[in-house]
């Protein structure tokens, strides 16, 4: 009986591993909302008045939850208005960023490399996010000192260690639109919302690439980023 509520919060939760309720992954609380219903409240990305009895979690950054734009009125967390939800590509660990550090000369200094696990913190102009992103390096660019990286949740940097790139400035995103209220671009600037965002924040960006896929969604890749 215990096994099936465990099941049954856990697929209420995010499945994002974020740590920020203070526990390693999101099957550890549920084990603990389990024992003590009120820890739900730690969960930054469930809305007020979850309910295990119900169901009623409202995750609203949950990865399997359809239809989030409309769910959300297609206001972030802040009630602002956004154009699209940007999703991730289908088989990635996360969202694909585009990333500048500061000082460009660390590439080299601290040997990043394709595979290594990587945290650092988009300072400035380009998003000014108060939170630290954490992932896996996917490719490098050493002679102009750039990074792409996949952008997974601080897990894995916990338990294998990380290279710490500190401050940079995100040059690009990329990933799939699925729902949009507007019509997608090229060379039109959006506001959109990261389906995996922890802060639930609208970010702004031009699209730059878009490419229109079978099923009707849209690959892009977004430049110019700003946030809020």
């Amino acid at each position: 009986m215990e096994e099936i509520k465990t099941k049954t919060v856990l697929e209420s939760l995010p499945g994002l591993n974020c740590g920020a309720c203070g526990y390693r992954t999101c099957n550890d609380f549920a084990k603990a909302i389990d024992s003590k219903e009120s820890e739900i409240k730690k969960c930054i990305h469930l809305k007020p008045m979850a309910s295990i009895e119900t169901g009623r979690f409202n995750c609203i950054n949950c990865v399997h939850t359809e239809n989030l734009g409309k769910k959300l009125d297609w206001k972030d967390s802040l009630q602002r208005d956004f154009d699209f939800i940007l999703d991730i590509i289908e088989g990635e660990p996360g969202p694909k960023e585009t990333i500048l550090p500061y000082n460009p000369s660390l590439v080299k200094d601290l040997g990043v490399k394709k595979g290594d696990v990587m945290v650092g913190r988009p300072m400035g102009m380009s998003c000014g996010c108060p939170v630290t992103h954490c992932g896996v390096v996917y490719d490098v660019d050493p002679r102009n000192g750039v990074i792409y990286w996949h952008v997974t949740g601080p897990l894995r940097p916990r338990s294998e260690g990380f290279v710490d790139i500190g401050f940079y400035v995100s040059q690009a995103y990329e990933g799939i639109i699925k729902e949009s209220k507007e019509k997608i671009e090229l060379g039109r600037r959006y506001w959109f919302l990261p389906r995996r965002c922890m802060l639930q924040w609208r970010h702004s960006g031009l699209v730059n690439a878009v490419t229109k896929l079978k099923d009707g969604s849209y690959k892009v890749r977004i430049e110019g980023l700003l946030i809020g």
